[in-house]
């Protein structure tokens, strides 16, 4: 078991700090050139003289929506859009008219085809190879700081035992003649679920926390980061800010593609696919597997490399002073290390209570309002949600009383 002797989890700062030094080489400018030409296909071309299905129309929203903020959702979007893409490119979902291959315009189609397919096979295999390394990657990482004994050994059981349930459901959904969309809904719902439950074990307190702590053996430093990791401006949102643009142009790309898949062969019948088509459905797929494969090789790395916990020093603290129950943190106002819980509450003249400033978690700086009536405030903060650190609180408050223009006597 690794000592987590004088570590705090990682903050958003030390994470601005750290990508710094990954920076990532823009996507090429075709992203988006193809990405608006082919869904102009799909929306203009293929639907001028054919009215999209309802099906078809909720694909087309679909490719209009705006990608999810999530990184890892959008993981799975991509994965969904590639499983789909190769879905349709597999030989037996061809339109008949292709399958018969009744003019050499049709026999290099199906040879692109099967190119296009051997692509997007290797991309696919590129991202579950990324997920299934980050995932273990994690876990691994989390139980070196757990301990050593028969305590691991159950928590490793347990999470095996959980994911083989996960991939059962998934398998049973499959077989029962479940879609793609179907079984990427119920994945994203794993997920979450896995975050929920790292959610409530971050977030113990009272006698479940001590229990944790200390029959479980987790740490507190290690429950602190589950449970800040994924604050919507938490850690992983610099994260989010420096890398997701360029996966969300990714995603968005996958969706116009497959749309466009999609219109075509529900209408190859009947219309035929022109030669200028033909190129750019080629460069759209060729561009979005080797920039997507690029972006994953990238950040695989930077995953690797990044820490979960760094040393207070590191973290921007300027003093430690060590005691026999807690370690003591002297923050200077304005520091982005420490934040604390603060609320204002009035009480008037006629005893009745009114939330004048709402709870709210503060980065320590200054700050003021306005008073309203007369009557006395309260000035709350709270630590409660920490379950790392207690908090030497210095303050200063100051009253003062309005300014009052001089009336002028004629």
């Amino acid at each position: 078991m690794v000592s987590t002797e004088g570590l705090v989890p990682i903050t958003r700062s030390f994470l601005a700090s750290y990508y710094d030094n990954y920076p990532f080489s823009p996507l090429s400018s075709d992203v988006s050139r193809l990405t608006d030409q082919i869904f102009a296909m799909a929306t203009t071309d293929l639907l001028k003289d054919s009215p999209p299905t309802q099906g078809e129309s909720l694909l087309v929203q679909e490719a209009e929506r705006q990608p999810p903020h999530k990184v890892d959702e959008n993981m799975w979007k991509n994965r969904e859009q590639i499983e789909e893409i190769l879905s349709m490119l597999e030989p037996t979902h061809w339109p008949r008219a292709l399958q018969q291959q009744s003019t050499v315009e049709d026999a290099e189609l199906v040879s692109l085809l099967g190119r296009l397919q051997e692509n997007f096979k290797s991309t696919l295999s590129t991202l579950e190879r990324f997920q299934a390394k980050n995932s273990e990657f994690v876990f691994n990482t989390v139980m070196t700081y757990m301990p050593q004994d028969f305590r691991g050994t159950i928590i490793r059981q347990q999470r095996d035992r959980s994911e083989r349930n996960k991939q059962a459901a998934i398998d049973a959904l499959v077989s029962s003649g479940g879609s793609i969309r179907d079984k990427y809904a119920l994945l994203w719902e794993q997920q979450m679920e896995r975050r929920r439950q790292l959610a409530e074990l971050g977030s113990a307190t009272g006698v479940y926390k001590t229990l944790m702590k200390y029959l479980v053996g987790v740490p507190e430093v290690l429950m602190d980061f589950i449970r800040q990791i994924n604050d919507d401006q938490g850690p992983m949102e610099e994260q989010r800010q420096r890398y997701g643009p360029p996966l969300y142009s990714l995603t968005k790309m996958a969706h116009s593609i497959s749309l466009f898949l999609s219109l075509l062969w529900g209408r190859l019948e009947t219309s035929k696919l022109q030669k200028n088509q033909v190129v750019i459905l080629e460069e759209a797929a060729d561009v979005y597997t080797s920039e997507f494969q690029r972006f994953i090789k990238f950040i695989g790395e930077v995953f690797t490399n990044s820490p979960f916990f760094i040393t207070a020093e590191d973290a921007g603290t300027l003093s430690i002073r060590k005691d026999d129950d807690y370690r003591e943190i002297s923050v200077p106002a304005g520091s982005a290390h420490e934040d604390i819980g603060f609320s204002v509450e009035c009480t008037n003249l006629s005893g009745e209570k009114t939330l004048i400033l709402p709870y709210q978690r503060y980065e320590a700086n200054q700050g003021n309002f306005c008073t309203c009536v007369p009557g006395n405030y309260k000035l709350i903060w709270d630590n409660s949600y920490s379950s790392f650190f207690k908090k030497v609180l210095r303050y200063k408050v100051d009253c003062i009383p309005p300014v009052v223009d001089s009336v002028s006597i004629d």
